[in-house]
């Protein structure tokens, strides 16, 4: 009988035989006691019983796959005699369960550097009907094409794997939706939400925004001279950046940008002299809290421009000169030199 059969259904099991006569032949059925089936005894047209069974509540293969029921024929003699036989009513299968997951929702995390390949879980669901009914195919439900390309199912064995690399600073994470198909056609869903790690993969990255160049020899301390943007696009302390300079001339005044980014200021801190150094070549170190840690530079060149912040010097403080007094006029008596350290106009002398 199979287990979607309707109650109300029959079925027959015969006619018992006694060889006796009058009261002493057949005179009716009796069925053991249960919850699934009742007899119904029927009489012919030439007075001989007959039973039928019938189905008067559901069956249920997954709870109870068989029934084993006695059935009794009695006849009217005195005493009475009786005869039995047994029942076995095997429950056939019907399609009528859907596969179980294991579990509603699960849970992975997998660093970003993650080979392809790679196994994130397997998931598993069971079916409580049998056979084909019972055989169960995995695959994804319906999720968006970037998700499809990152990741792979074995739809025999539910073994989920990694298809693509992964980039933490791409996604940080992905939603599937993972389905069970049993032999019939019914389906059942899960959730596998995917958690990427971050890995220290990224070095920081500093952009010049903005560059006062040349500055001047005389500019203020505090001048700012460059604007810098520095960010490390990995998270937590592998994202955390710090910035060195080293260079007694100038320093670094750290502010607060956009979406967690550092805007570092490029300041003055000690005057220059052109006559010292015309240039200096600054190198700015940017280094996050990884382990290891990853480091970014960039190379500004500053070139400082003169300023009239020196005076013209004689190549001596005094020129003593011993002239015939006969000398003709017109004659040179001395020819006396001076040099100024500055450039250009600030450096070309006139004598008077």
């Amino acid at each position: 009988v199979n287990e979607l059969t309707s109650p109300g259904a029959r079925f027959s099991v015969g006619m018992a035989d006694d060889a006796d006569v009058g009261s002493n032949s057949l005179q009716g059925y009796e069925l053991e006691t249960n919850k699934y089936f009742v007899l119904d005894v029927k009489e012919s047209q030439d007075g001989s019983k007959f039973a039928e069974l019938v189905l008067r509540h559901n069956l249920d293969r997954e709870s109870e796959p068989r029934v084993q029921l006695l059935l009794t024929a009695l006849d009217g003699g005195d005493p009475p005699r009786s005869g039995t036989t047994q029942l076995w009513i095997n429950v056939t299968d019907a399609n009528d369960n859907p596969p179980v997951f294991a579990e509603d929702r699960y849970r992975v995390s997998l660093r970003e550097d993650a080979a392809p390949g790679s196994t994130l879980l397997n998931v598993s669901a069971s079916d409580a009907d049998t056979g084909t009914n019972a055989r169960i195919t995995y695959g994804f439900g319906e999720m968006p094409a970037e998700v499809h390309q990152k990741f792979i199912m074995d739809a025999e064995t539910g073994r989920m794997s990694l298809k693509e690399s992964l980039d933490f600073e791409d996604a940080r994470g992905y939603s599937l939706l993972v389905e069970a198909r049993d032999g019939g056609g019914l389906v059942s869903h899960c959730k596998v939400e995917v958690q990427v790690l971050d890995v220290n993969d990224n070095p920081p990255e500093i952009t010049v925004l903005s560059l006062s160049n040349p500055v001047p020899e005389d500019a203020p301390m505090g001048t700012v001279v460059a604007v810098l943007n520095v960010k490390d696009p990995d998270s937590g302390e592998n994202g955390r950046v710090s910035c060195e300079l080293g260079d007694e001339h100038f320093s670094l005044a750290v502010q607060a940008g956009p979406g967690g980014d550092q805007r570092p200021e490029l300041v003055l801190a000690k005057a220059l002299d052109r006559e010292e150094a015309a240039f200096h070549e600054l190198v700015l170190r940017a280094s996050d809290g990884g382990d290891p840690a990853r480091t970014g530079t960039a190379r500004i060149r500053v070139t400082v421009v003169d300023a009239n912040d020196n005076a013209p010097v004689f190549s001596q403080a005094e020129y003593t000169v011993r002239v015939p007094e006969d000398v003709p006029v017109g004659s040179t008596l001395v020819t006396v030199t001076a040099v100024d350290a500055d450039e250009g106009p600030n450096g070309q002398l006139k004598y008077t």
